[in-house]
């Protein structure tokens, strides 16, 4: 084991890396007033800023989610590092090099695992890089990238490498650099043949992929030999650093422009996003091997802050794929506060291919926002019906108007809504205006999830048949206006979908606290499961157990219906559950109360004195309990 960092050391470097620049690697900060700084935070999902740093006292606090610390706690955090990984980390950045207590200084052998992957990464990269820049096999490359209008200095600027043709040219250079085999496979560098570890990249035009940060953590490799059976493009395996979902490439060459700037633009490749910088739109970014989701979402509002006035442009092929894309993006459109646009060249050309056929001022031009996503949306869906027909109308405004309602803004929602009636071709423009106006006040009570449309005349129908519940009941007829009944729907949500948020408190709710039969049914079967505690062990399992505990298949729906239906509040978190169990709690409590207090009337006249003292303390003690739960929320369960 290593030594313990000396302590002048690690005060040494708090000293020299100043918090406020570190943070800024990861997200946009503002003023705050007072020397301090503000943010969004990256530690839980919020809509205005309420994570703090001052640099003056090396510190951090979000007064969101109460995590805080210094500079090395928060890198601890945000790249789930080890004390001493975050401190030789920031040492390295500072040129610091450490001591240490018990066996002087740290070989590199003995340092963290992810400190030991980023810099295989790093290393790996470099060698890359050479390859192409000189290796006569990479010529190849060098072809490939002048005919996508890239040169020498594009490919130094982007890292572009090339990974030989041999079997374990890249294993033998970086087991020199003092690399086990092991963490060679850890880091997805090499993978298992028959006789050790072998490249995982062999014969291909190597993109590092750097987290926000700027650390290397992946490669995409783009496959040149028709010999060669893999895939187009092959990334790197999900590793202890490399998470598809949660990186974006170009993002540590894009981060500083997207904050200055309150613009991001989504392209679909490597190639596109080198096209789209060179042509001067510095602020692109592509996704790795994965649709954009809502982790890239996140990385992206930390930057954006969530002004409402910045935009997010994506560009996708004009072809069903790109559709199709454009399409699931929309689906996460309301993750933003950000206007969110599409961009697809008239001839379907991706950035790259419009660099080399219409030149720079082409690319910039078709980033600029031309197409709301909302209204490319609506499109697709109204193509798809005949409008000739009064059914094909009626249709097509049943699947489009849910879309109007989500658009954020109240005035284009109205202007769009008119629009939408043009599009269809329907003349009484005001009842699609009030469909869609309905259909908007109904998801926000029902915090953002919209019901299910009934498929009708566009002209008939009571307006009052948009606000019911979304879809058929399940089981037996439940009436969710009923707050009782409400709450505990909520809680079951909570218990299916968050579990780690409602455990241990929940598994000691019994099933007669739910009052509506199927619902307690779903609490017997959540119990019979191994309660929401196993959820937290195990997510994955966690449902298929509850469903298999079901006694029949109507509960059985009734626990699939509860774990994707929306949790009624955007921001869930542990204050939230706690507020919903503690709604439940009191409720089952003053039940409880009405039937004790209604056992003294019975008992007060004949009862003898010792059964009339203890039905008098049940009632005390309630009463105690409803008080603390009353006052102390959570923390009295």
């Amino acid at each position: 084991m290593a030594g313990r960092i000396n302590d002048e050391d690690v005060k040494a470097v708090r000293d020299a890396v100043p918090i406020d620049a570190v943070v800024s690697e990861y997200l946009q900060l503002r003023n705050a007033g007072g020397g301090n700084l503000k943010g969004l935070c990256p530690f839980h999902d919020e809509k205005s800023p309420s994570f703090q740093v001052s640099p003056s006292k090396g510190l951090f606090h979000c007064f969101g989610c109460q995590e805080g610390g210094d500079t090395i706690t928060f890198v601890m955090k945000i790249d789930h590092l080890t004390f001493s990984e975050a401190v030789e980390r920031l040492a390295g950045q500072a040129g610091i090099t450490l001591r240490y207590e018990e066996g002087g200084y740290n070989p590199s052998h003995q340092r963290g695992e992810r400190i030991r992957l980023v810099e295989a990464h790093k290393l790996a990269a470099e060698w890359y890089a050479e390859q192409l820049a000189t290796s006569p096999e990479a010529e190849t490359g060098r072809v490939f990238l002048a005919e996508r209008g890239f040169d020498q200095a594009a490919a130094v600027h982007f890292g572009v490498g090339y990974s030989p043709q041999g079997w374990d040219h890249l294993t033998r250079f970086l087991r020199g650099k003092g690399f086990s085999d092991k963490e060679l496979v850890l880091s997805g560098l090499a993978q298992e043949g028959r006789r050790g570890p072998i490249d995982r990249f062999r014969g291909r035009l190597m993109w590092p992929i750097r987290d926000i940060g700027g650390d290397v953590v992946g490669f995409g490799a783009r496959k040149l030999y028709e010999a060669d059976n893999g895939p187009k493009y092959l990334n790197t395996p999900e590793t202890g650093i490399y998470k598809k979902s949660q990186v974006l490439y170009g993002i540590d060459l894009a981060k500083k422009d997207i904050a200055k700037s309150s613009r991001a633009v989504v392209v679909e490749g490597y190639t596109d996003v080198m096209a789209c910088h060179l042509a001067g739109v510095t602020t692109a970014i592509a996704t790795c091997g994965t649709a954009f989701g809502t982790d890239h979402i996140k990385i992206l509002r930390r930057l954006l802050m969530d002004n409402g006035s910045a935009r997010v442009i994506f560009t996708f092929d004009g072809d069903a794929a790109g559709q199709k894309a454009a399409l699931r993006a929309f689906e996460d459109d309301q993750k933003f506060a950000a206007e969110t646009y599409i961009a697809i060249a008239p001839d379907g050309m991706d950035p790259c291919d419009l660099r080399l056929a219409k030149g720079d001022e082409a690319v910039a031009d078709l980033v600029e926002p031309r197409t709301p996503l909302f209204e490319f949306a609506l499109r697709q869906i109204v193509g798809r019906y005949d409008l000739d027909t009064p059914a094909g109308r009626a249709a097509a405004l049943d699947e489009a108007a849910p879309v109007v309602a989500r658009i954020k803004n109240s005035g284009a929602q109205h202007e769009v809504a008119v629009q939408l009636a043009g599009m269809l071709g329907i003349l009484d423009t005001q009842f699609v205006v009030k469909r869609v106006a309905q259909l908007a006040r109904w998801a926000r009570d029902r915090g953002g999830k919209g019901p299910a449309p009934e498929r009708g005349r566009p002209g008939g129908g009571a307006p009052q048949q948009y606000a019911a519940a979304p879809s058929a009941p399940r089981g037996p007829a439940l009436n969710l206006r009923n707050p009782v009944f409400a709450t505990e729907r909520e809680l079951l949500k909570l218990a299916l979908q968050r579990p780690e948020l409602v455990s241990p408190a929940f598994d000691a709710y019994g099933v007669d606290e739910f009052t509506a039969p199927p619902y307690a049914a779903v609490r017997q079967a959540v119990l019979d499961a191994g309660g929401a505690e196993y959820g937290v062990q195990d997510p994955q399992e966690y449902l298929i157990r509850v469903r298999d505990a079901a006694p029949d298949d109507t509960v059985r729906a009734m626990v699939t219906e509860l774990a994707v239906e929306a949790i009624m509040r955007r921001a869930v978190d542990e204050v939230y559950a706690g507020e919903v169990l503690v709604r439940v709690r009191r409720r089952a409590v003053e039940r409880r109360v009405r039937e004790v207090n209604g056992k003294l009337a019975r008992l007060s006249n004949h009862a003898d004195q010792a059964e009339l003292s203890a039905v008098q303390n049940e009632l005390w003690v309630l009463q105690q309990y409803d008080q603390a739960l009353r006052e102390h929320g959570a923390a009295a369960l």
